[in-house]
């Protein structure tokens, strides 16, 4: 039997109750192509794929990649990689081309490395129709907090800003083996229609929410302190902190600080 290990994050789902909540969530159809990032020992993987013709597995643990290859199952196919170096996007345009009705990428992510990994999806989110992961519920928290929430944070920014994004399901330690010591909940991530950020805009966008966060306890005139002059910002919102600027706002100072960079 394949223990978890440590290094990598593991901890394996086994909650039948949970396990049909996300896999209906999902909703797998027979025309849509899916990725699961780390399959683990195939929670989700199995009842996924009785619902699809094929499905992709992405996985690190070169044990696991070893498991899921000897179990030669049919539909499957399965990629030994870093999810964090995986190009998203390229997978994503490729199974557009062959036709795919919906494109998803889902997963029990990796606490350790779920917040650099949910800004690497953010590439891929122009050709993908919906994005369900597993995450420590304290990181859920912070994707779906509002502004002037104490948990409204870079990640709230960013991810708002390309995303709808849904606190859909919790799940407590004991749904896992071994249980992790904390909890975990499950986000929905549609990837915005009306989204019309530039490249160079969304590269202000991240230099500026970056700052305005950098010392959360600071007002704006002091960690935007080299944006003030090229930027719209009011007297009362100098006065702000990071968290009481709404995602919008950012927005719009990423569109002037992009145009007068050009």
């Amino acid at each position: 039997m394949h223990q978890a290990r440590k290094r990598f994050g593991q901890n394996f789902l086994k909650d039948e109750g949970i396990i049909h909540a996300i896999v209906s969530l999902i909703g797998p159809g027979s025309e849509d192509a899916i990725i699961e990032i780390g399959p683990g020992l195939g929670a989700l993987t199995r009842p996924l794929l009785s619902n699809l013709d094929r499905l992709d597995l992405l996985e690190i643990d070169r044990d696991l990649v070893a498991y899921w290859r000897k179990q030669a199952l049919p539909g499957i196919d399965v990629t030994e990689g870093d999810a964090l170096l995986f190009d998203f996007l390229a997978w994503a345009k490729a199974k557009r081309a062959g036709g795919a009705k919906q494109v998803k990428i889902v997963g029990n992510l990796p606490y350790n490395i779920s917040s650099p990994l949910l800004f690497h999806l953010v590439a891929a989110a122009a050709e993908v129709s919906e994005q369900v992961f597993m995450l420590q519920a304290e990181v859920v928290e912070r994707m779906v907090a509002q502004a002037g929430s104490s948990e409204y944070s870079r990640l709230s920014v960013m991810l708002q800003a390309r995303y709808h994004l849904e606190h859909v399901l919790d799940v407590p330690p004991e749904s896992f083996d071994p249980q992790p010591k904390v909890n975990s909940a499950v986000v929905r991530m549609i990837p915005r229609s009306d989204f019309n950020v530039s490249l160079a805009e969304w590269r202000a966008l991240e230099k500026i929410v970056a700052a305005a966060f950098a010392q959360r306890r600071k007002m704006l005139r002091t960690n935007l302190q080299d944006y003030i002059e090229r930027l719209d910002i009011s007297d009362e919102e100098l006065t702000q902190r990071a968290q009481n600027i709404a995602v919008e706002r950012y927005l719009e100072w990423a569109a002037i600080l992009a145009k007068s960079s050009q």
